[in-house]
């Protein structure tokens, strides 16, 4: 089934999660110079909103959902130029502004090899707490999605545990990007291991966990990625999409593994961004019953690529 037949459209789903500006850097030489006292040219750099949460609400708009997304920002221009973003692609915000901190900024590195690398300040993301959200975007929901789980202190110390509690109270879905813990980097072993007792305790209320193959892995201490499959769904998760980059997607429930072949990218122009749009896209396909999972991880799938290929604008230049 072609993505470009499938009706996304269907009852609202709720995002928490980080909201950023993205200074995307693409194509950069993956040379061990970088970053060293000198300078590099690159092909393009380009100034988008950012935050996994923030773009997973604009893909999903932009696929023809509805979607509320719920955040917070600092009181400045960028808090301005974002929050316009984000409504212009049709997301319905619920912005906390706090005069006490600004709105930060990643500087989203791609190189040429693959690989990634962030430079991120995030005061608004970091000191996201649950008085800051306006729990009334849950109401008539389907679906809530937890983004940029691990930035946030007092989202980590029971605010996380509490949003997840109020959703399936009202009976939602509930979706966890297991994405990549600054911590895990930089952070002390004991501070990483008590993050993840954290983030692990709320697996109990998830009916899909996300993440890539290193994400899932390091998050479960496994050497494999069966492994860590199986310690997720032990754990609580009902079930897990993955994203496997050059091997396409893969969805694990039940005891059983589904892998679907990339869509092959013609031009790759994005990078950044690509496992925030699989994510969705199975979100949102998660209650079509008459599809298969093989069907959905190809409709997600032909997504990725329309977006990686330019065909897609599911996430929004910022306006000056």
């Amino acid at each position: 089934m072609e993505p470009e037949r499938i009706d996304f459209t269907g009852p609202p789903i709720c995002v928490v999660g980080n909201i950023n500006r993205d200074v995307k850097v693409p194509s950069v030489p993956d040379s061990n110079t970088l970053l060293h006292d000198g300078e590099t040219s690159v092909l393009a750099i380009a100034e988008t909103i950012g935050g996994g949460g923030a773009n997973s609400a604009c893909a999903a708009a932009a696929l023809g959902a509805q979607v509320r997304f719920v955040g917070k920002t600092g009181a400045d221009g960028l808090a301005d130029r974002l929050r316009h973003a984000l409504e212009v692609q049709g997301v319905r915000t619920y912005l906390r502004r706090d005069v006490s901190c600004g709105t930060g900024t990643t500087v989203a590195l791609g190189y040429t090899s693959g690989q990634r690398h962030f430079l991120s300040w995030l005061p608004n993301n970091q000191s996201l707490s649950l008085d800051d959200l306006d729990l009334t975007a849950l109401d008539g929901c389907a679906h809530l999605l937890r983004a940029d789980v691990w930035f946030s202190q007092a989202m980590l110390e029971g605010g996380n545990y509490r949003l997840m509690s109020e959703a399936r109270r009202r009976g939602l879905k509930i979706s966890l990007d297991i994405n990549f813990d600054p911590c895990w980097s930089t952070g002390a072993a004991a501070d990483s291991a008590r993050r993840k007792r954290q983030v692990r305790d709320l697996l109990g209320l998830v009916d899909l966990a996300h993440g890539n193959v290193r994400e899932l892995q390091e998050f479960s201490n496994s050497p494999n990625l069966p492994q860590a499959l199986a310690r997720l769904t032990e754990w609580g998760a009902k079930a897990v999409v993955v994203h496997l980059g050059a091997q396409g997607a893969g969805y694990f429930s039940d005891g059983e593994w589904t892998v679907e072949p990339p869509d092959p990218a013609r031009k790759a122009i994005h990078s950044t961004g690509t496992g925030d749009v699989l994510s969705i896209c199975m979100i949102l396909l998660d209650a079509r019953k008459e599809l298969s999972v093989r069907q959905k991880l190809k409709v997600a799938n032909s997504v990725v690529r329309e977006f990686m290929d330019g065909e897609r604008d599911l996430i929004p230049l910022l306006q000056a």
